[in-house]
């Protein structure tokens, strides 16, 4: 069963694999998924075909208040705020003021916490959404594609993005950590001739490290497969000989 969108701003904690105990933080539109991509393994389902205006993202302040109102609930700080939700997160026409605002409410209530990020990486190469993602603590940033034929396959972008934009992007971000799913199945990337030259890419854009995944819950997709374990670990540790850190989660 596919996950209904958030219908707040806040939600969690969550027991995150990679971030521990994360507060979840949707800037996005309540009820809807909002993205530049279309993934064949979004837990949201399918992106819909008519982006959504301004008006229906929550304004910042409503954000921050929700924000501040759940760290005051919490008998403990979470580990990580996260921007994620339903979708991808610096499509807030006003992503850098949520940013400097998230930022501001941590150093006050939660000052252990490191504030993160969840990101496709389509909007890295735009200079204020690059500024503002430098403010964050950790940027995951998303690259499951190391060439143009499996990105629009498998990523099928809403946009007019290439493999090179997104190298480029997240080499000028710098300090990223890559997530990557893969998949099998016909619609998936986990063939010798997507994973080779997803290789190289991720080499090009030297990160800090790379979160390697599969499937974990359903898919609108009905022709992925789940890889596993030993699938994944192969992966980061191509990646490892690479000189790259990597793990498999």
């Amino acid at each position: 069963m596919l996950l209904e969108p958030k219908s707040g701003c806040v939600y969690g904690p969550v027991r995150s694999r990679r971030l521990g105990r994360s507060l979840g933080i949707n800037p996005l539109p309540a009820g809807r998924k909002t993205c530049t991509l279309d993934c064949q393994y979004c837990q949201y389902g399918w992106t819909p075909p008519t982006p959504a205006p301004a008006s229906a993202f929550p304004p910042p302040a409503d954000v921050l208040r929700a924000v501040e109102e759940r760290l005051g609930t919490l008998e403990e700080p979470p580990d990580y705020l996260t921007f994620s939700g339903n979708g991808e997160p610096t499509l807030h026409p006003r992503f850098p003021d949520l940013v400097d605002g998230v930022l501001g409410i941590r150093d006050r209530l939660a000052p252990r916490a490191r504030v993160a990020i969840l990101s496709n990486s389509t909007t890295a190469g735009d200079p204020e959404v690059r500024d503002a993602l430098r403010r964050l603590d950790v940027r995951i940033m998303k690259l499951d594609a190391g060439r143009g034929e499996t990105l629009r396959r498998f990523n099928q972008p809403r946009v007019g993005i290439s493999v090179e934009d997104l190298v480029e992007s997240l080499r000028a971000l710098g300090g990223v950590t890559v997530q990557a799913l893969f998949a099998g199945g016909r619609m998936g990337n986990a063939v010798e001739e997507d994973v080779e030259p997803w290789l190289e890419v991720v080499r090009r854009v030297r990160p800090v490290t790379v979160q390697v995944y599969s499937l974990d819950r359903d898919t609108p997709s009905r022709e992925l497969l789940r890889l596993d374990a030993a699938a994944l670990r192969a992966i980061a540790d191509r990646l490892s000989e690479r000189g790259i850190e990597a793990r498999a989660f």
